[in-house]
Parts: C-alpha cells; structure tokens; sequence
C-alpha cells in the first residue's frame, strides 16, 4: 500500500514517467523520491489497477481512495447500494444496439431502490473499465470486424524424401468483440494461401463478420493509402463473394489493428511455443496439432472477464454472423492479356479465342482451375474450360469473322479426303495449301476456293490443271485458276501423270494420314 503522506500528485507524475520509459534512477532524479519509495508506489499502483494515462483522468481523492483505502474502493458498494456486475455490463456493449441508459434500467429493475442514479453508474463502470487494458477497453460491435494477419514467427517442416527444410506461415483471424481466434499454417503467404486461409476461417467460424480488417499486406493490398486503400483484384472479389467490407488499418497504426496483434502474440506463446520441440513432415500434421491447442486456447477463461473466448463468441459474435453462402469462394487469378491477330489470347502457353472486334485490344483474363474467363470494360466477353495442353487452341465459332465461320466445319482430314476423291494431282494442290499458308485459316480459304472451281468447270477439268500446276511446280490455286481460264488443262503438250504411277514421294505430298 502507498504511503499516506506521498503526495497523490507525484504518484501520478511517477506513473507518468514510467509509462514514458524512464528507469528507476531517472524518476528518482525527477521526483526526489528513493530508489525504494519508487518501486513501493509504483507496485501500489499496479495492484490498483492504476495506470497512465488512465489516472490522468482522476483526481487526488480517487487516487487516494484506490491506493490508500481511505472511502469506498472501487467495486465496493456504498453503504445501502449495490454494485453492478460491471464485467457482464462490459460484454454487453458489445451487442448492437446496446446503451448503457438502457443496461442501467435493467441493473435498477433488477435491485430497486439500491442502485445506483444512473450518473453515478456510468462513473462507477468508467473507473471499473479503465483498470482494463487500453486494448481491452476498445468496445467493438458483435459480428462487426475479423481482424487478420500473419505472425511473424513460423515452423519448419521438414521435407520427409529430401530432408529440405520449408518456413509454413501462420495465419491468424480474431474477432473484435469476443476475441475468438482462428490460426492455421500455410506454405506461403501469396495471394492463394492468404486467400485460402480467409475461406476456411469462414468455414470454421460459420460464418462471416460485416468488415474484415487486414494489415495492408502487399499480397492484398496493391495499393496502401490511409483514406482510399486500393485491393488485390482477387481479394476485393472474395470480398464481394461474402458480401464483407475490407478496410485495412492504417499504416504504421498498430492500434487500429490491436486485436489481432494480441491474438497473434497469444498463438505465438500458446500453440507455438509448445510446438517448438515437435518435428512436422507435412503441412496436415502441422494443423492438426494447432487445431488441437487452438480448442484449448479458446477455452482458457479471460482473467478480468467472466467466461471465455469459446463461450464469449456463441453469447455474442455466433448470433450476429451473416450467413455463408451456398458454395465456398474458388480462388481466381487475374492476369492482363492482349488478343492476337487471330483473335485469340494466350494463358500459361494455351490459346482462348475471344469475339474477333477485340484483335489487338487489352483484356481482363480471370483464371481459376476449371475455367478462363476474359472481360472487356468490365463486360465477360468469353469463358472456357481450363486447358493445359501447351500450343492448342480453344476456339468459339461464334467468336470468327463470318468468312471464318463458313470455314469452321472443314477440317485438314475433310478437305483432304476431298481432294483425294478428286484425285491425285488434287490432292498435292490441297497438300501444298495446307503446309505453305502462314495461317491455317488461309490454307482452308485457298482449298474451298479448289471446291468451287470444281463446281464452275467440273472435277475432271480441275484434276487436269492441278496436274499441270504440280507438273510446272506451281501448285497454287492462282496457277490452278489461270490454268482453267486459259484453258491449258485441256492441251496435251506436256508429259502427263500416268494414273497407274503412284505419286512421287515428296515435300508437297504427304497424304492423308498426315493430317489425322
């Protein structure tokens, strides 16, 4: 107990000092107190639940009232009064809607003519709560805020085939009024995992809180500003599928976030530091063992507060949750692509068509592993299946120019089973299309083009000149329409190609087994 003839005032200027950081040796020198009477007052102080700059705020008489004993100590009725359960009053601010005027009404119903005037009772719960940590006596809403983060320690795992070992992060998520926890380990703290762990800590909760309030990691912030934050595309997206507010704290203001920096100090000392002497060969028996001391950890009874976190969260958080929706967030990643030419465009080496007025324009490419969805101005222009077959395409007729789509039903194997049935010299006029066109698209144009001369001069004419544009080593359509018009195809001055000869084995001809 403090010294009775220790002026109220230096008491006051002793915890001012303290809290500013100065030693023993320096408050002695200020206060001309010894070295004793220091640490005796300041040991009072603790004991009293006094500190600044919560002291600040009473007057001499109080302090003495605390420290000394004299009058009615707080938590103490007054003679004929009695006390209110100031720590039930505390957890139920915490609900919406709720007021002290009407949380008084209740105490007086409750005790008659031996409460308290409401004035005093605000004064008496205001002494009571500023014993509490600073952190503690910030009142958040039920079901308001989720706090998350990373801890800064982690755990090894060690790789059981090479020995190698990998630093899994921990993720960890406390809600504001409840202080109810949820930490789990992670490979990495990239996007997928910093979103993947939001996603099961929704599923662990039951539910999701009206704001989630991060610590402006790069991974989901792009963008950290005090007033206008600008978030991960795929973040702001899960966000939206919640339907939950994201504002990140500060920067550099841990005291917007002090909830979770409390929880992540509480895993780091409860889960992780009895986890320090364990060996962990996969990241499932990692989180097997948090999951495990987790329980154990919510179920530790608060030390200045009735209950727990357990039961904290189903008396206020559980009731005020929004329901998940039907399915879980899939994870999308979003990219920035341009189309080619050939209206389409190009993710992880396969090729997605788009609507051919895009070519050359800049577009949003949504990648999740089912599906790849491309968006202009906001607007999903196209959505296929996911395809990791390197070099192919994913083509929509709709999305061709109309010449294009008049040419999407032939095929390579069609249009040389075509020719063949034509005949030989056909067949190596098509071949050469087919290999000698910078685009495919092209070769199947110069081919149909082959069809209709069949149709205006007749299939014999047509096999006619495409053995003497094979003959000349002109196996173009060009040559082939020039033929016909100047009606070489019907002179025999040159050496015909004997039908019974098969056709030479050369680079224009391949056959049709090439192109099944």
């Amino acid at each position: 107990m403090a010294n009775p003839g220790t002026s109220m005032r230096r008491i006051k200027e002793l915890l001012r000092l303290s809290a500013a950081g100065l030693s023993y040796r320096q408050m002695a020198g200020a206060t001309g107190l010894s070295l004793g009477a220091i640490s005796k007052h300041l040991k009072a102080a603790e004991a009293a639940s006094l500190s600044w700059p919560a002291v600040d705020g009473l007057t001499e008489a109080e302090i003495s009232v605390r420290l000394v004993g004299e009058g009615v100590k707080p938590g103490a009725a007054r003679s004929g009064f009695i006390e209110a359960d100031y720590a039930a009053i505390h957890l139920e601010l915490k609900r919406k809607g709720m007021t002290l005027l009407l949380l008084w009404e209740e105490y007086q119903a409750s005790v008659g003519d031996a409460a308290y005037g409401y004035t005093q009772f605000c004064v008496r719960y205001k002494t009571w709560s500023q014993a509490l940590k600073r952190s503690m006596r910030q009142t958040h809403r039920a079901g308001e805020k989720l706090f998350v983060d990373y801890a800064g320690q982690t755990v090894p795992i060690i790789d059981p085939l090479t020995g190698k070992v990998h630093a899994a992060q921990i993720f960890v998520a406390a809600w504001g009024a409840s202080n109810y926890t949820y930490a789990e380990a992670t490979w990495t703290q990239r996007l997928s995992d910093w979103i993947g762990a939001h996603v099961r800590a929704f599923q662990f909760f039951g539910g999701t809180p009206e704001i989630l309030v991060p610590d402006n990691p790069k991974v989901g912030v792009n963008r950290a500003c005090r007033y206008e934050p600008e978030l991960n595309r795929s973040y702001q997206e899960m966000a939206t599928h919640y339907g939950v507010a994201v504002i990140p704290a500060r920067p550099y203001r841990p005291r917007d976030k002090p909830k979770v920096e409390v929880a992540v100090q509480v895993v780091e000392r409860w889960i992780l530091a009895r986890l320090r002497r364990h060996q962990f060969f996969s990241l499932h028996d990692l989180n097997a063992s948090i999951a495990r001391l987790l329980a154990d950890l919510n179920q530790r009874d608060f030390k200045k507060l009735p209950g727990n976190r357990a039961t904290a969260f189903a008396q206020l958080d559980a009731p005020a949750l929004r329901a998940l929706p039907p399915s879980p967030f899939e994870f999308a990643d979003w990219v920035i692509a341009r189309v080619h030419i050939d209206y389409h465009v190009e993710v992880g080496g396969h090729y997605y068509s788009v609507p051919y007025p895009l070519v050359r324009k800049q577009i949003d490419v949504r990648c999740t592993t089912t599906t790849v969805e491309c968006f202009h101005g906001g607007v999903r222009v196209a959505s296929h299946l996911r395809s990791h077959k390197r070099g192919t395409h994913s083509t929509l007729t709709a999305h061709m120019p109309k010449a294009h789509q008049k040419h999407a039903e032939w095929s390579p194997k069609r249009l040389m089973e075509w020719a063949a049935d034509l005949g030989p010299s056909t067949l190596a006029v098509v071949a050469y299309q087919l290999e000698h066109k910078p685009h495919p698209e092209m070769g199947y144009r110069a081919c149909l083009g082959l069809l209709a001369l069949s149709r205006q001069y007749g299939r014999d004419r047509l096999e006619a000149a495409c053995r003497r544009a094979v003959h000349a080593a002109t196996p173009t359509r060009r040559s082939v329409v020039s033929i016909l018009k100047t009606g070489l195809d019907r002179q025999i001055d040159f050496h015909p190609v004997d039908p019974a000869v098969p056709t030479p084995d050369h680079a224009n001809v391949r056959g049709p087994d090439y192109y099944q």
